[in-house]
C-alpha cells in the first residue's frame, strides 16, 4: 500500500511546485507561485505539498483563516491538483492523507471552490466523489457563459446589427502591452461609477502580472479615430480564454466598440479555446443579473456552473472505505 507523506508549501519549494503546476491535469497559470505571490501580504498561506517517496504528487493551493482552510481566496478557483495518470484508488488515499494532516494541525473544516471543467486537460471529477463520501455540504453554485469552440460561433441580430455600426465606423482593435489608459481612463472609472469598487488588481498588480506572464495574460484595446472606447484583458489557459476585465466608455454603446472587441477576441480564440464571459450570478448564486446574462448569451454563450464546497473534516474518515 502506497504511503503519501503531507507538507506545508514554503517558498524554497517554489521551483518544485511550478514544475508540477506544468504537470498536473487540473492546473492553470493561476496556481503558478509567481502568480500567487503578488498578494501574499493579504492571506495566511497554507498550499499543501503530498509526495510519495519524495515524488510530488499532489498540490492542494489554499489559506487558512481561523481553523478553516479555503481554497485559496486570491484566485477564482482551487481544488486538488493532480497528476493526469493518477489512480482513482490512489486519489482518495492522498485526499484522506491531507485531510488527515489537516486534523492533526486542529483544522476543522475545508472549504473547496471546485475547478470548473473547461479549464480540465482531462477528465477529473474524483473530487466530486471523495467530496460525496465525505458528505460535503455544497454552499455555492455560480453561473458562467462560455462560447463553446466545438460549436459554431453564432451571435445573434442584436450583436451582428452593432458589429455593423462597428464596422461603420470604423474601429479599430489593437493588441497592446501598457495598462494605463485602460485602467485609468475606462475601466477604474466604470467600476467606480457603476459599483462604487476598483478593479480587484492593482494598475501596479496587473502589470507586474503581465509582464510575468506574457504570453498568458493580454490586452486588447478598442480604438475610435484614435480615441479609446473599450479595453479588455484576457487570461490565456491551454484550452480557454477568459475575459478577466472588460469595460467601454460611455458612449459604447453608440460606438458598438466593447460588442466589436468581444468578437475580435471570440473570432481570434475561438477555433482552439473555450471563450469564458465569467460570473453572472450574484449573491451567492441566489441571483442571476438577466441582463448582464443576455449580454453574454447574445454571443451564443453557453451556462456552466462553478460550485463551492464544505468538508466537515471529522467526517473524513469515511474515506477509509475505500
Amino acid at each position: 500500500m502506497k504511503t503519501y507523506s503531507v507538507q506545508r508549501f514554503q517558498p524554497i519549494l517554489a521551483d518544485n511546485w511550478n514544475a508540477f503546476i506544468g504537470q498536473a491535469k487540473n492546473a492553470t497559470f493561476l496556481f503558478h507561485r509567481d502568480f500567487m505571490e503578488y498578494h501574499r501580504d493579504r492571506f495566511d498561506d497554507y498550499s499543501l505539498v503530498v509526495t510519495e517517496n519524495d515524488s510530488w504528487v499532489a498540490v492542494l493551493p489554499a489559506n487558512k483563516v481561523g481553523n478553516e482552510i479555503f481554497s485559496h481566496q486570491g484566485l477564482s478557483y482551487g481544488g486538488l491538483l493532480v497528476l493526469p495518470n493518477i489512480r482513482t484508488v490512489d486519489y482518495f488515499a492522498i485526499f484522506s492523507a491531507l485531510c488527515q494532516f489537516l486534523i492533526a494541525n486542529e483544522i476543522t473544516q475545508l472549504n473547496l471552490k471546485a475547478l470548473p471543467r473547461i479549464y480540465e486537460q482531462s477528465f477529473s471529477d474524483e473530487l466530486y466523489q471523495a467530496l460525496f463520501i465525505t458528505k460535503a455540504q455544497q454552499t455555492r453554485s455560480d453561473l458562467f457563459l462560455v462560447v463553446d469552440h466545438k460549436e459554431p460561433y453564432l451571435p445573434n441580430r442584436n450583436r451582428k446589427r452593432a458589429l455593423k455600426v462597428a464596422q461603420d465606423l470604423g474601429i479599430k482593435i489593437k493588441e497592446e502591452t501598457q495598462y494605463d489608459s485602460f485602467w485609468n481612463e475606462v475601466l477604474t472609472p466604470n467600476l467606480q461609477q457603476r459599483f462604487g469598487v476598483n478593479p480587484v488588481h492593482s494598475l501596479a498588480e496587473m502589470t507586474q502580472l503581465a509582464a510575468a506572464f506574457p504570453d498568458r495574460i493580454k490586452l486588447f484595446n478598442a480604438y475610435l479615430d484614435g480615441a479609446l472606447k473599450a479595453g479588455c484583458v484576457l487570461f490565456v489557459m491551454n484550452n480557454v480564454v477568459h475575459f478577466q476585465y472588460s469595460s467601454g466608455t460611455d458612449d459604447r454603446m453608440d460606438t458598438a466598440a466593447l460588442d466589436v472587441l468581444f468578437d475580435y477576441v471570440i473570432q481570434r480564440y475561438h477555433p482552439t479555446h473555450h471563450v469564458s464571459f465569467g460570473n453572472v450570478s450574484e449573491q451567492n448564486g441566489m441571483k442571476t443579473n438577466q441582463g448582464l446574462a443576455y449580454w453574454k448569451e447574445s454571443f451564443g454563450a453557453k451556462p456552466i456552473v462553478q460550485t463551492y464546497w464544505t468538508i466537515q473534516l471529522q467526517q473524513a474518515h469515511l474515506l477509509d472505505a475505500l
